[in-house]
């Protein structure tokens, strides 16, 4: 007995099965518009250009990625359309793509075949994103916090942050170091585009914040509105706008600002323009240092003159002094001169009235003449003593003399405390109502010079 043969459906071969799930997908989704995430783009040396289309939902988990080609010629065809918009393709951009879906054998994968991306579309993304992070920004107070800051005067002491070896870079310290002033320049390299950039340069800010710098500035050599898109990031924004010093930025922009340039200190548009902008402001600091000095020059010499005019008025009056004390002394000599002489005088005259009174009186006996004698000494006694005390009150006033012209010498008052009060324009200050609170007041003293300043007049 025979056991018939049971039927067997068709086997299939590998690659004819890959070969239906092709036709099949291809019949399937001939073309559609697909939006996703682009990453882990890698360029083929025959101008392909593979690369990740995903979907991320909350907490930037990918819930979606489908791998994806673009073809020699459909590349450089959207490079150029992309590029007329001020566009490139690069990693984590948004992208609206028209696709064919391809099932490739060898591999046993998947891929979306890109023949169009939407420019429009990456545009809109970038300005929503930008008018969120703005708005994000707005809310928590960041916007004019940089600004608010003050820019060091003068700035020396700088933070440089950019890619190393960049035309930005050279640009940059070029400028600085052919003013011929004495900057110092601290670096920290970082990526200016791409998905490291916004962890490098928030990085790069927060390190050279707590370095001690007057001010950082943050440049780079300009690019494509996406090559840009990294200084539209919150947190690079943030890192801008919270930073403890002055944060300039020259990012090589010519029409749009970037919300790093928004919440900045100071924005300019070039690497150099902001080299120019710190020398400019080393150089004011110059000129005005210079305008000082030769203005508390100008004070100083002022002040001298007026210090020397006081000596010599001061001298003037030790002078008038020394002559009212020779004048005293001399009339003192003459008083003693004229005192002298007519006591002489007087004690002739009497001698001369006791010889006649003597002869008159002689005959009425030795004790008239002995009374006589007595009245004579008494006399000129009382003559002699008129005399000195004339001379005690003479020589009494010229001591007074001395010691008033003593003390009118300013070197004697000065060294008893005293001081003579200016102002800084060299007003001597006689009275509380030339003065008002916060005026600068010159002490002269005997030792020197004090300053003070006025609290309350």
């Amino acid at each position: 007995m025979t056991t018939p043969e049971l039927p067997f459906p068709e086997t299939w071969s590998v690659s004819d099965l890959c070969e239906e799930i092709r036709e099949a997908l291809g019949m399937a989704f001939p073309r559609l518009w697909v939006a996703g995430e682009a990453q882990r783009l890698r360029a083929t040396r025959g101008g392909h250009l593979f690369f990740e289309l995903v979907e991320k939902g909350r907490g930037d988990q990918v819930v979606g990625k489908l791998d994806a080609v673009i073809w020699r010629t459909d590349h450089h065809r959207i490079q150029a359309r992309l590029a007329r918009e001020g566009q490139r393709l690069e990693e984590g951009q948004r992208l609206r793509c028209l696709v064919g879906v391809d099932f490739y054998g060898p591999f046993g994968r998947l891929q979306l075949v890109v023949r169009e991306v939407d420019p429009l579309y990456t545009l809109g993304e970038l300005e929503r994103r930008r008018r969120e992070t703005l708005e994000a920004l707005a809310a928590a107070g960041l916007m004019e916090r940089n600004a608010g800051l003050e820019l060091p005067v003068p700035p020396l002491r700088v933070g440089l942050v950019t890619s190393e070896g960049s035309a930005a870079y050279h640009d940059f310290i070029s400028g600085l170091s052919e003013s011929g002033y004495g900057f110092r320049v601290l670096f920290v390299h970082a990526s200016v585009q791409g998905r490291a950039a916004e962890r490098e340069v928030a990085s790069a800010l927060a390190l050279l914040g707590a370095a001690g710098v007057d001010c950082v500035a943050v440049v780079r050599g300009g690019g494509s509105r996406t090559d840009l898109a990294a200084f539209d990031s919150r947190r690079i924004a943030e890192a801008v706008a919270l930073a403890p010093v002055p944060v300039l930025t020259g990012l090589g922009h010519e029409v749009d600002l970037s919300i790093a340039d928004r919440v900045a200190h100071t924005a300019l548009k070039t690497p150099t323009k902001v080299a120019e902008h710190l020398v400019a402001r080393v150089a004011a600091a110059e000129v005005a240092l210079v305008d000082l000095r030769r203005s508390m020059l100008a004070v100083a010499a002022g002040r001298l003159r007026e210090a020397q005019h006081q000596l010599a008025r001061v001298e003037r009056e030790v002078q008038l002094g020394r002559y009212r004390l020779r004048g005293a002394s001399a009339r003192l000599e003459e008083v003693a001169r004229s005192a002298a002489g007519s006591a002489r005088r007087r004690l002739t005259a009497a001698e001369a009235r006791l010889g006649a009174l003597a002869e008159r009186v002689a005959p009425l006996g030795a004790t008239r003449v002995a009374a006589g004698r007595r009245l004579l000494d008494d006399r000129g006694s009382a003559v002699v003593d008129r005399a000195r005390g004339r001379l005690r009150e003479a020589s009494l006033e010229v001591e007074g003399l001395a010691r008033l012209c003593a003390q009118l010498a300013p070197e004697r008052t000065l060294a008893r405390g005293f001081s003579i009060t200016r102002t800084t324009h060299g007003a001597v200050v006689r009275r509380p109502e030339q003065v008002k609170s916060g005026d600068r007041l010159i002490h002269q003293l005997a030792g020197g010079a004090l300053a003070s300043r006025v609290e309350e007049p």
